[in-house]
């Protein structure tokens, strides 16, 4: 999926008064699998430890199983790993975007025949 693809198709998976998956929680996801670090993932991403906490525990709590399994620090150090789970469901959720993006974007093409030039990017 594009990067403008990703910015246009934003889908929340409910769970209760929560979303269990959601753009920002994906790209956390893939970013923990990449750093092998909550707070490497969190850096990456611009957000706080306490925040990519947070998203992790929310996510946790929201599955069946843990999506996101740590272990504490000690002489070799802590870290996260995704779990089977956690990575099925970011395969799962990056799918629903491609077939979401796949069904809009042929009307977003007609809406941006709408729109003018960003601004400050005059036409040429």
């Amino acid at each position: 999926m594009t990067a403008p693809a990703k910015k246009i198709v934003s889908i929340g998976i409910p769970m209760g008064d929560h979303y269990a998956m959601g753009p920002g929680k994906a790209d956390l996801l893939e970013a923990i699998q990449e750093t092998g670090s909550i707070s490497a993932a969190g850096r990456k991403l611009g957000m706080s430890y306490r925040r990519a906490w947070l998203l992790v525990d929310e996510m946790n709590a929201c599955f069946r199983e843990a999506v996101v399994a740590t272990r504490l620090g000690g002489v070799k150090g802590g870290g996260a790993v995704v779990t089977d789970l956690g990575l099925e469901a970011v395969r799962r959720y990056r799918a629903l975007q491609t077939l979401a993006w796949d069904a809009v974007q042929p009307s977003v093409q007609e809406f941006q025949r709408l729109l003018g030039h960003p601004a400050g990017n005059p036409a040429e």
